[in-house]
């Protein structure tokens, strides 16, 4: 028997229903083979008895016995087949939480492998084999595994969902689409689904590229902050160094401040010691002759006494005390030229701040040339955009949003909405000037307050001698020297509008805390010509690092 099974093939012992191992194996008239249990229920379930495999009728339903030969045959190779799946099972991985079991396994559920759309049930490895052998199952559209198998069926016609309705969006079947969908725009479920993996491909791709421009703004992100970190050890070390210096400079002026009053208490200590050593020098000489004239006194020997009185010693020669005084000495100015000095010194140290915050700025320069579409008509403007002067004749210039009509101004045609730019002009020559830089909302028609709530940052010169911070309220400037180039630095996140004389390397003045939300632009205004006192252009300058 073990022989003649080996030479029968596996489908021949499975049931066509079931697609397992026969259990109680009958026989149809046809001579095809199921199970008692199967063949029953169908057709029960069935008007008319017809065999599941070749589609006989029978009008009678047929008397079926357990063919005992099939059964034993069966039953060997059911035993031989668990025996294999015991050992296949040993090497199969049970399914796991979130994979899909195998429906037909009993006891542990293996991992399946594929899921078939025409039995909706999903089969491990063993239980695969009669789709991938049996003729009747190889037709079955297998895919890969999926839970609720239910749901590819429609809930209407208990039909698989195989089409596409473009027209409501959604998974329909073949009655579907000549029923409720008739007149709808409908395709294969293969064609809109290759359709949507197109597009989804090409989302991926645009996420990807989206991924990856976010990943180089984070490494962008990540070098600004190693060099904003590199500009804080910079600065730390400068600072440090600055007030070391500053400490040592304190330091010594202390202690030679310390020195000079000693020194001068020591001075009135020796000229005390000389005085208290010449007095008790006196003192003792004087002792001395006061004992020889008590001495000689108390002689009741009137002979001896007139005797000896021409040979007393004469008197000592003493000096006249009466103007001498040791005097305290003065202190006065003494620590205040120390602390002179040491303001000095800070002079120093701070103007070589200066110079070292002039350069820096000076790295974040731009190439700003005036944009003749913002000039007010009384303006002449060079060929190169780069020199702006007031003219004694108006122009006629069409009156476009951007044009000043009312006040002599101009802006620069470069816009700035992030970061640091910083630009030169020089002011030689002028009487009346106006710089800075000045939001892209601004209005430019009529009269105009330049004031930062009126989004304006600037600073001018006024009849000759007087400069202003247009700021609410004005501040007056008082100025060491007379700029004869002005640099303005802007840091866009920082809210910082800062202002320098270029030559002296000096900060003339700072706006801060100021609101940048959009485009802000170079301004630039010359003062009217005042009758040719005023007649000199403003010009913007090559910017050249300054050497001090």
């Amino acid at each position: 028997m073990s022989a003649a099974s080996c030479l029968l093939t596996e489908d021949q012992f499975l049931c066509s229903i079931c697609l397992d191992v026969f259990t109680d194996p009958v026989s149809t008239p046809c001579g095809h083979n199921f199970c008692k249990t199967c063949i029953t229920e169908n057709w029960n379930i069935n008007v008319l008895c017809q065999c599941p495999n070749c589609k006989k009728l029978f009008y009678t339903k047929p008397e079926l016995q357990v063919n005992t030969f099939i059964s034993e045959m069966a039953a060997q190779f059911r035993q031989s087949a668990q025996q294999k799946a015991s050992s296949s099972n040993s090497e199969q991985q049970a399914a796991k939480p979130g994979e899909v079991p195998c429906d037909v396994c009993t006891g542990t559920k293996l991992k399946a492998l594929k899921s078939c759309l025409v039995c909706l049930g999903s089969y491990c490895e063993t239980h695969l084999k009669p789709h991938l052998t049996m003729a009747g199952l190889k037709r079955h559209q297998l895919i890969d595994p999926v839970e609720n198998l239910e749901g590819r069926m429609c809930t209407k016609h208990d039909k698989l969902l195989e089409l596409f309705c473009k027209t409501d969006q959604m998974c329909v079947c073949m009655l579907c689409s000549v029923s409720d969908h008739k007149t709808h725009d409908v395709v294969p479920l293969k064609e809109e689904y290759e359709g949507k993996k197109a597009e989804l491909g090409k989302t991926e791709a645009e996420t990807q590229q989206m991924i990856q421009k976010r990943r180089l703004k984070i490494e962008e992100i990540k070098r600004s902050v190693e060099l904003s970190k590199e500009d804080a050890d910079r600065e730390i070390a400068g600072g440090v160094q600055v007030f070391s210096a500053l400490k040592e400079s304190v330091e010594r002026s202390q202690a030679e401040l310390i020195d000079t009053i000693i020194e001068k208490q020591r001075e009135t200590e020796k000229q005390a010691e000389g005085f208290i050593k010449e007095l008790e020098q006196e003192i003792s000489e004087l002792k001395k002759r006061s004992s020889e004239v008590e001495q000689l006194s108390r002689s009741e020997d009137h002979l001896h006494l007139l005797q000896s009185l021409p040979s007393l010693n004469a008197a000592p020669p003493t000096k006249d005390w009466t103007e001498v005084s040791v005097h305290p000495p003065s202190y006065e100015g003494t620590v205040r030229r120390a602390v002179n000095q040491l303001e000095e010194t800070l002079s120093e140290q701070m103007k070589k701040l200066l110079e070292a915050e002039l350069k820096r700025v000076q790295q974040y320069a731009v190439d700003v040339t005036l944009d003749p579409d913002t000039a007010n008509p009384w303006l002449i403007l060079s060929d190169d955009g780069k020199q702006v002067k007031h003219a004694d004749v108006k122009k006629n210039l069409p009156d476009n949003p951007e044009r000043f009509d009312y006040c002599a101004i101009v802006l620069a045609k470069q816009s700035f909405s992030s970061g640091r730019f910083y630009y030169e002009v020089q002011v030689k020559g002028k009487t009346k000037w106006t710089l800075g830089v000045a939001r892209e909302s601004i209005n430019r028609k009529g009269n105009i307050t330049v004031t930062p709530q009126d989004g304006y940052w600037t600073i001018c010169l006024r009849n000759e001698s007087r400069y202003f911070a247009f700021d609410d309220p004005p501040v007056c400037l008082c100025l060491k020297s007379r700029p004869e180039k002005v640099g303005v630095f802007v840091d866009y996140e920082e809210g910082l509008v800062s202002f320098h004389d270029v030559d002296a390397a000096a900060r003339i003045y700072s706006f801060t805390g100021c609101c940048f939300t959009k485009k802000v632009y170079p301004y630039f205004s010359p003062g009217l010509n005042d009758g040719g006192k005023n007649s000199a252009p403003l010009i913007i300058s090559l910017v050249t690092c300054q050497s001090h």
